[in-house]
């Protein structure tokens, strides 16, 4: 790693885009560091960050790289470790109990197309005379222990690794045991879609006091990775001196879903509803739709069915024609196009249906979402099972001592009862 310090990034038509400057890894539990990226060095001393997924060939004293790469300005994010700057000069322990050592460089390796990590180190082990320089060696990095002083709390970049194998419900669950100083230094040090996704899964208190301890950059950066219906979720639980702000600094087509979401009251289907369903046209065959579900991305509600719609394919659409949902392609050839295969049983809801009948409907018919449409039946987003169940579940469901208060059934006091959101404030957008 040390040789590329400096060396030129190409692009695909030979074309320098920049120099590397550093490595980024990112630590796991039981494998070696990964390769996440490369700090690279653009014409007017930009330092931007290079994805190795966008990297075709490392050799030769070069990189190439294919598509386009951001030049937003390169900030470091949570559990990403540079290689040169922090790595080398680590002192590690041997497990062979041969002592410490100082890493000098690092190898990394392809383990499959696009994947690298840490392969090897080269170490010094400390010189055993007054002359000289101690003994240098390879080491795989399973034959080292990074070495901590005695007494020093565990580092939030170690606590994350630590971390890494967990959904993202677990480790909201795991964060929110913390104490509150460390909770926030954990989410300051996670990357940004990683936050997002723990946020997801938080209380809204616990997810406001996150976002407020983030400066407006990275605040803006996190809700531009979250679903669009939990970003208005949150938003509409920040002032509005604030909320604007964020808004105004988020990608423009995601702010105008959260903006076009904050409309809706909580309590109906609007303020129920993701915007991004999968939506295609009635000569989509089985074959492009079965591509598009298999996105890894997709959330599993979403990926059940397939929205058919007249142009334009992005909420609100031309009319709605119908669903599709992937059993039912999965019975008929790849050729056969979805317009033949509408779900013709299936009526839609008006954006301001109330969510209890929302509940109902998915509830009757066995369904995993049901697609949402305004007055003039274009479709403007779907409701899924998740959705509903967040919203009928008490506040603090995700709360593991949690204890129903809901009265036994065979108490003549006992009562049912849906349980009601804040409503959203309704200054960004109107109905």
């Amino acid at each position: 790693m040390a040789r590329l310090a400096g060396c030129s990034v190409f692009d695909p038509f030979g074309d320098r885009v920049g120099k590397v400057r550093d490595v980024l890894v990112v630590y796991r539990k039981t494998n070696s560091p990964r390769v996440v990226g490369f700090v690279v060095e653009v014409p007017g001393k930009r330092r931007v960050f290079l994805s190795v997924g966008r990297v075709t060939s490392i050799g030769s004293g070069q990189i190439i790289a294919t598509g386009l790469i951001n030049l937003r300005r390169f900030e470091q994010r949570g559990g990403e470790v540079r290689v040169i700057a922090e790595m080398l000069g680590r002192k590690v322990t041997l497990t062979d109990k041969s002592g410490e050592a100082t890493i000098e460089d690092v190898a990394i390796e392809e383990q499959g197309p696009g994947e690298w990590s840490v392969s090897q180190l080269f170490v010094r082990r400390p010189k055993t005379t007054s002359f000289g320089r101690g003994q240098t060696v390879f080491v795989n990095w399973p034959d080292v222990v990074e070495t901590i002083t005695a007494g020093e709390s565990q580092s939030a970049t170690q606590l994350i690794a630590s971390y890494s194998d967990l959904l993202p419900a677990d480790l909201a669950n795991a964060m929110l045991d913390l104490p509150e100083g460390r909770m926030l230094e954990v989410a300051e040090e996670l990357s940004d879609e990683r936050l997002a996704d723990v946020l997801e899964e938080m209380p809204e208190n616990e997810q406001v006091d996150i976002l407020n301890q983030l400066d407006d950059d990275r605040a803006a950066d996190v809700l531009d990775q979250m679903q669009p219906d939990d970003a208005a979720d949150l938003i509409a639980q920040l002032s509005e001196e604030r909320g604007e702000a964020l808004l105004d600094l988020m990608e423009p087509e995601e702010a105008e879903d959260v903006r076009f979401l904050l409309a809706y009251a909580p309590d109906t289907a609007g303020g129920l509803m993701t915007t991004e369903p999968i939506i295609v046209s009635a000569d989509t065959t089985v074959a492009e739709a079965l591509a598009l579900i298999r996105r890894h991305e997709l959330a599993p509600a979403l990926g059940a069915a397939v929205c058919v719609t007249l142009p334009p394919f992005e909420p609100p659409t031309g009319r709605f024609l119908g669903m599709v949902h992937f059993q039912r392609m999965l019975r008929y050839p790849p050729n056969e196009r979805l317009g033949t295969l509408l779900d013709q049983a299936l009526e839609p809801v008006m954006a301001d249906t109330h969510a209890a009948e929302v509940a109902r409907r998915l509830a009757s018919y066995n369904l995993v979402s049901v697609p949402v449409v305004d007055e003039t039946h274009r479709l403007v987003g779907v409701v899924t099972i998740d959705d509903v169940l967040d919203y009928l579940l008490p506040d603090d469901w995700r709360s593991t001592d949690h204890e129903s208060s809901t009265k036994s059934p065979n108490s003549d006091t006992s009562t049912a009862t849906i349980p009601v959101r804040t409503a959203r404030r309704t200054t960004h957008g109107t109905h």
